[in-house]
């Protein structure tokens, strides 16, 4: 593991995650700093800032740094801040925002590079964000598998049933979820372009099938494929601590947000760069 000028580095697992270690963000960083932060996340996908208690301004001042932050279509962001999303679910509610394993709007046809999450409110318990590399899902395949792969665009779409469910509950600007679908077409084999790496690029909340299949001829292979990219040996998983925030690369990370605090509320304040 590289040594860094700027902070120290503890793995979160043998396969994806580091927590970041001496590292103030709440005045922004300076160039070495962020230099650093960069060459972590290549190698790590998956960074973890604990005791931060940022401020929104501070929260979206880091992520300014790391790119160019854009809205979250379909959801109203706080008032002083649109930029930010808060993700709460309250003691009452039984469905969380995005409670399955997915990579964040791939029904976009420019996905969002990278997600912030800022831990503001947490249940005593449970909560814990589970993360897998798709870089790894994608180079324990099979080479025939990998022939086959390579070659298929999948449409993905904001509407599948269980997810446009959760996310309806949770839509403020004035449209039902439901009635919202985008849709795009992306490689089920994404190179990154900043590593040069692939990586799978399928998720069980938005891809529907392949270009070139029907829904019934694409569900064996989509769900061979969900389930091979979240094998324990790809994955990590967060136990949430207050002020704790987490940035994660999208274009070869899933995550799922376990749902199992019911009777509590979580608060989380995410932010989402191009």
């Amino acid at each position: 593991m590289p040594d860094y000028c700027s902070f120290s580095i503890d793995p979160l697992s043998n396969s994806i995650g580091a927590f970041i270690r001496g590292l103030d963000l709440r005045e922004g960083v300076n160039g070495d700093a962020l230099v650093d932060i960069r060459s972590a996340w290549s190698r790590h996908l998956v960074l973890i800032f604990e005791g931060q208690e940022l401020t929104p301004a501070q929260q979206l001042n880091f992520a300014r740094q790391l790119g160019r932050v854009i809205r979250y279509p379909m959801v109203q962001g706080l008032p002083d801040y649109p930029e930010i999303i808060p993700v709460v679910k309250l003691p009452h509610e039984t469905r969380n925002f995005g409670g399955v394993w997915h990579s964040d709007t791939t029904y976009l046809p420019d996905p969002p590079s990278a997600t912030l999450l800022l831990a503001r409110e947490l249940p005593p318990s449970g909560g814990d964000t589970q993360f897998a590399n798709m870089y790894l899902a994608y180079d324990a395949l099979s080479n025939q598998t990998k022939q086959v792969v390579n070659k298929l665009t999948v449409i993905q779409s904001s509407a599948k049933p269980r997810v446009a469910k959760g996310r309806s509950e949770k839509v403020q600007i004035g449209a039902r979820a439901g009635d919202i679908e985008l849709t795009a077409e992306h490689p089920v084999v994404r190179i990154h372009p900043v590593t040069g790496k692939r990586a799978l690029y399928v998720n069980p909340a938005h891809s529907v099938r392949f270009k070139t299949m029907t829904s019934v001829e694409s569900e064996p292979l989509l769900n061979l494929l969900f389930q091979h990219q979240i094998n324990p040996a790809f994955t990590g998983s967060y136990r949430w601590k207050k002020g704790a925030m987490v940035l994660w690369d999208n274009r070869c990370v899933q995550h799922h947000p376990l749902n199992d605090y019911h009777g509590y509320k979580r608060v989380m304040h995410r932010i989402t760069i191009a």
